[in-house]
């Protein structure tokens, strides 16, 4: 059996008593959902291990009906993990993954761990230049790619040169296809599709470029225990920095196994029932990689997974699957609201959704919920926290516009920016500081980096929020984007809240633009909901009535999209980019 998160017998919330005065949120938990969590002693492959001789029959993945069983994924990980170690890799060594959410990804991450070495995943959308450069910073001896992206990664890897060491008798690049994981017949019928859209780029494999599921099927059968331990690193994960190239975040085998029981703890999953988790999120992005994978190997869940989101396919999914759980971001769950025949599926086996990486807004959360009649709930994490470290209740009383509370086993705090005191009251300003488990070791390489956001085991978030009596937390903004308008604060995340609220608009972002009269002043980029008519003056004219004057955009822009990371969540940085080398200062007075 899967213990549900180290709960204990009698629910845990009165036994925190003494903790209260501290932790205000432990009084708001769900009835069950303890105030610290039990962390086992096992690496992340370990979760794997546990399900696979507790539910060796029960499906672990399923790819398009592609069905893997855990016990099967166990011997594909430990045969992953024995070609990587005959090769010579081990402690020390790191090994690229540029892979979407897929059956590849999961043997070839598990893999790279059980053999003790690092996993640094990176989206198959760099370009050639992104991928040297970080691979030069993380030099991995050995890379695993989809078959269409190994032109590019080859070449990356040539241009970094003899910094990555190869392996012994292995080629340093491994490719899979898509059509790889898929059941006959799509496996038959994929490079079909592919051809008649322009999308099919065969690449022949050779011993220069070995195919993944060749060699697995090629390997000894053989158990292969991981060495390393609970402490070591286990992820070099990419923070997305908003200048050059991302710090990688060093997070261990202790960080991911705690972040995901702490998920398992406040989404009350047991690993007794079956269940399957909808996985649309890219696994290559930390929050896919714990909320979606690992969480489903705590729970010894099904991962429904797709290689990318698609509304369509996860209707499909949904109605083939009813996955329990559905984790995702705000723009996923928008476009499910949105989807003309929405009405013709039912959503309501979907019982719990963590939503993260941009804010939810409130009509979207509602709409979905009357959907399915679970709960979406909003929270909030960074890469640097392995990523999650507040989520809304999901029996409780959520409250929309905050990201919720502190999960179990973590404190968090604000702190004043000028003074470096805590904030007290509620609804005060402050940084956002968290501590936990799930807090990362540090960055990379980067030891000046690591102090500056991580001191005496807190990690300075650089979010600014405020927290009421009962210990619910609200983002207002990255200090970074705060916009200063003639000496007064202006938070681009209450003007955007204030223009979603207008009938005709889906969503906006808001940045600062530089003013010779008043430094910055906001400008407000608008996407319109489908069929709306809405002009620019009516938005003027719905800010004039809803801001206070310094707080409206100067600037409003009607857009068809928006600048996107690869969770969705909108990149601000470009905007801003783009503002600075196309828009000529405001008028006077504005």
């Amino acid at each position: 059996m899967i213990e549900s998160a180290g709960r204990p017998a009698d629910g845990g919330v009165a036994q925190a008593s003494g903790l209260s005065a501290a932790r205000p949120w432990l009084a708001s938990y769900d009835p069950g959902v303890p105030a610290e969590v039990e962390i086992p002693e096992i690496t992340v492959d370990g979760l794997l291990r546990r399900a696979a001789e507790a539910f060796p029959g029960r499906v672990a993945m399923d790819f398009f009906g592609q069905r893997t069983s855990y016990a099967e994924l166990d011997r594909l990980v430990d045969a992953f993990a024995g070609l990587v170690r005959r090769a010579g890799l081990g402690q020390g060594d790191s090994v690229s993954l540029h892979l979407p959410t897929s059956p590849a990804f999961v043997i070839a991450f598990l893999g790279t761990l059980r053999a003790g070495c690092t996993a640094v995943a990176m989206s198959p959308l760099y370009v050639e230049r992104e991928l040297a450069g970080l691979l030069g910073q993380t030099r991995p001896r050995l890379s695993v790619t989809l078959d269409v992206l190994l032109p590019r990664v080859v070449a990356a890897r040539a241009g970094v040169g003899g910094a990555l060491r190869p392996p012994q008798g292995l080629a340093p690049v491994i490719a899979t296809g898509i059509q790889d994981s898929l059941p006959v017949p799509l496996r038959w019928l994929y490079p079909l599709q592919q051809r008649r859209q322009g999308r099919w780029h065969p690449v022949p494999h050779t011993a220069a470029t070995p195919n993944l599921f060749r060699l697995l099927a090629g390997a000894p059968s053989e158990r292969v225990d991981s060495p390393a331990r609970p402490g070591d690193p286990a992820v070099l994960q990419g923070t997305g920095g908003t200048t050059g190239l991302p710090k990688e975040a060093v997070l261990t085998h202790r960080n991911l196994v705690a972040n995901a029981v702490q998920c398992t703890a406040v989404l009350a999953g047991s690993g007794d029932e079956p269940s399957s988790v909808l996985c649309a999120l890219p696994y290559f992005h930390i929050y896919g990689l714990t909320v979606a994978m690992n969480f489903a190997l705590a729970l010894g869940a099904t991962q429904v997974l797709l290689p990318k989101f698609d509304v369509d396919q996860v209707l499909a999914a949904i109605d083939r699957h009813r996955p329990r759980y559905f984790p995702g971001v705000p723009m996923f769950y928008a476009a499910l609201n949105q989807h003309p025949t929405i009405g013709k599926h039912d959503l309501r086996s979907v019982e719990a959704c963590i939503s993260g990486a941009a804010p939810l807004p409130p009509p979207v959360q509602a709409q979905f919920e009357s959907l399915t009649g679970g709960r979406l709930c909003e929270g909030y994490g960074l890469t640097e926290a392995s990523p999650v470290t507040h989520v809304n209740p999901v029996h409780g009383r959520g409250k929309p516009g905050t990201i919720g509370l502190p999960l179990p086993g973590t404190d968090a705090r604000l702190v004043d920016l000028s003074t470096g005191e805590d904030v007290s009251g509620p609804g005060q300003v402050g940084e956002l500081w968290v501590r936990g488990p799930q807090v990362m070791a540090g960055y990379h390489e980067r030891p000046d980096e690591t102090e500056r956001v991580l001191r005496d085991g807190w990690l300075h978030t650089g979010d600014l929020a405020s927290v009421d009596a009962e210990g619910y937390f609200a983002i207002v903004d990255r200090i970074k984007d705060l916009i200063i308008v003639s000496g007064a604060n202006v938070y681009p995340r209450e003007v955007e809240e204030v223009l979603i609220t207008h009938p005709g608009v889906a969503e906006a972002a808001v940045i600062g633009m530089k003013s010779a009269r008043k430094g910055e002043v906001p400008k407000a980029y608008v996407i319109l909901k489908p069929g709306a008519t809405t002009t620019v003056e009516e938005l003027h004219d719905f800010c004039d009535l809803n801001l206070a004057h310094y707080k409206r955009p100067a600037v409003i822009e009607i857009r068809a999209s928006l600048p996107r990371s690869n969770v969705g969540k909108v990149l601000r940085r470009e905007l801003i980019a783009e503002s600075e080398a196309h828009d000529a200062p405001p008028a006077p007075g504005g």
